[in-house]
């Protein structure tokens, strides 16, 4: 079934996700209105301001990108704002949603919502079968209660809302804040500022054993039209790659992509974290979708926009 939408919300739209697919959505839906919204014209953690953005935008489709994010370290000090936030926001829309007449809501979270010991690839039925990894839990579990959310509201109201999950996602316009970075992000601004410095060796946390499964943002981003057209279920689809990087083959194509020409030098005293965590994409080629970039050229495409944003002051550090 083929949707057609007048006006497409999508919250969190200043966002690093919301970057890639503003431009996606307004080239696939040249008929709608696309209306990107942030945390600076509506609070979402407020009931009223919720409903209000609903009644000022008046969509028949939203994306909701808006929450709180971070990297490991930030979960490890936030906890209970991760929780909180993530919880109130997403509660709020699909409520708001539902009683504004929204034709569909499209929600993302994140691969760490999948069970600490999910065995690779992972694929979207082992999302109850096992607690996250300790240190995101507050967040992951949040983000998690969409699926328990899309299918509650389905079953009473007929809503129609649908949970997407990237893998680990990369690109430009991420956050590359030393507490709130991912992996890559924070890996690279820490490259380029050693290159810089002519730094003789930077040091890598952990043994660089754990394997990763990355995506490149505009792949995920290019997805999206398809589901909001096409995909009308409450069951979970994983956006990734589904290819096998170690976090060692990571750090040593970023070391030859930034210019860095020191040492790189291993800090086992620091955790390593999930050892494997690979998602399966069996689900996503089904249904005729892929994301394809090759992670040395994703990296290379981040990495010099990084450089140059920040000149501009355009990048979040």
């Amino acid at each position: 079934m083929n949707a057609t939408y007048s006006r497409i919300l999508v919250t969190g739209a200043p966002g690093f996700l919301g970057h890639h697919m503003l431009p996606v959505l307004r080239r696939s839906f040249p008929a709608s209105e696309v209306i990107p919204v942030g945390r600076r014209d509506y609070d979402l953690l407020d009931p009223a301001a919720t409903a209000r953005m609903l009644a000022d935008t008046r969509p028949d489709a939203v994306v909701h990108l808006a929450g709180k994010i971070g990297g490991i370290i930030a979960n490890q000090r936030y906890p209970a704002d991760f929780c909180y936030e993530n919880l109130t926001i997403n509660t709020q829309i699909f409520q708001a949603c539902l009683k504004a007449g929204v034709k569909k809501l499209m929600t993302f979270m994140g691969g760490c919502s999948y069970p600490a010991h999910a065995i690779s690839p992972i694929g979207e039925d082992q999302l109850w079968k096992g607690y996250p990894q300790a240190e995101s839990a507050a967040y992951s579990t949040a983000k998690m209660m969409q699926v328990v959310m899309s299918e509650a509201y389905r079953k009473q109201h007929g809503f129609n809302s649908v949970v997407l999950v990237p893998g680990n996602v990369y690109g430009e316009h991420d956050i590359f804040n030393e507490v709130y970075a991912h992996v890559i992000p924070a890996l690279i601004r820490r490259f380029v500022e050693a290159a810089e410095r002519g730094d003789a060796s930077l040091a890598c946390y952990g043994s660089g054993r754990p394997t990763r499964d990355f995506v490149y943002a505009a792949d995920v981003a290019a997805t999206i039209p398809w589901f909001l057209e096409n995909y009308d279920s409450s069951e979970p689809v994983n956006i990734s790659s589904g290819t096998r990087v170690s976090i060692r083959e990571l750090a040593e194509t970023l070391r030859d992509v930034s210019g860095f020409r020191g040492t790189l030098v291993w800090d086992t005293s620091k955790p390593d974290g999930q050892i494997d965590k690979i998602f399966d994409t069996t689900r996503l080629h089904a249904l005729g979708l892929n994301c394809r970039t090759p992670l040395r050229e994703g990296l290379t495409r981040t990495l010099t926009w990084f450089r140059e944003a920040r000149k501009t002051g355009g990048v979040r550090l």
